[in-house]
């Protein structure tokens, strides 16, 4: 699991997405079928070979699994309602040094994807700030890392609130479910009461009315939900886990990771991946 930078209010609008089959990143409507890479493109960084050949759910089409509700990662825009954000950004980057379309599948759990793509069929790779981690390791591939990040704790302007203060019976802390955060309040607040959410908005929302006390997610979403739609909440205390983000792809498909670390690879060299950085967080990380 938003990318950073402001501009409009986030509520998710999942029912929103329901109906839609797929939502467009750069592409059309997606289907279901199994096929090799055939793009000729010479910028593409999809060998010609069949050693170095990947499959695709659809033919021409990077077909992407992500939790829509993660600004400025990614999240839904209110007006066109497709998904934008600095991994929707990395991703059609990516797609187009391959030199196919790509697609989003309908908004998905955060907890669901890595599963999804371990089951394959349904997409060929997932990024939404997904932290690498030993136990998703053991589900499915990741690329090189494209992304630091460490997590914060949020609570109301004002408020007292410590991480020795949360640490107790009395106190409830939200996070994303399946989250890196969840994990650290497991963790690191045992006394204290997790309430795993689906989605960031409606848990900060809590933390504003008193529902919770706290919440811990990410630092970079933290700070750009705080900065354009939570102005009575403030980050308590940043806390440094060391972590970065993945795109998940299946083991089964070994030579789309490799594609997919090339494009990477591409992208920090040529200035496309500084450029979106500075789009979305006004500078480089």
């Amino acid at each position: 699991m938003k990318n950073s930078m402001s501009r409009r209010q986030f509520i998710l609008a999942a029912g929103a997405l329901a109906g839609s089959a797929v939502l467009a990143g750069c592409g059309g409507s997606s289907t279901s079928s199994s096929s090799t890479s055939t793009s000729t493109d010479s910028s593409s960084s999809s060998a010609s070979s069949s050693d170095d050949s990947y499959t695709l759910v659809k033919d021409g089409t990077l077909t992407v699994a992500a939790e829509l509700g993660f600004a400025p990662f990614e999240y839904m825009n209110d007006q066109t309602g497709d998904p934008e954000g600095f991994d929707v950004d990395v991703i059609n980057a990516i797609a187009d040094k391959l030199g196919l379309q790509c697609e989003y599948l309908p908004n998905q759990k955060f907890d669901t994807l890595v599963p999804l793509i371990k089951q394959g069929g349904k997409a060929d790779v997932s990024i939404a700030a997904i932290t690498i981690t030993d136990t998703r390791e053991e589900s499915v591939d990741f690329s090189e890392p494209y992304l630091d990040s460490n997590q914060a704790i949020v609570a109301l302007k004002g408020s007292t609130e410590t991480e020795e203060t949360l640490n107790d019976a009395s106190k409830k802390v939200v996070c994303q479910s399946g989250t890196t955060g969840n994990d650290w309040i497991t963790e690191n607040l045992p006394n204290a009461t997790c309430v795993p959410t689906d989605d960031v908005t409606p848990a900060l929302t809590g933390v504003s009315t008193g529902s919770y006390n706290a919440m811990v997610v990410d630092l970079p979403v933290a700070k750009y939900m705080l900065t354009n739609s939570f102005s009575d909440l403030d980050i308590i205390e940043e806390i440094a886990t060391g972590e970065q983000y993945g795109i998940a792809i299946s083991k089964d498909n070994p030579n789309l990771t490799k594609a997919v670390n090339k494009a990477l690879e591409d992208m920090k060299s040529d200035g496309t991946m500084d450029s979106i950085e500075t789009k979305w967080f006004g500078s480089t990380i």
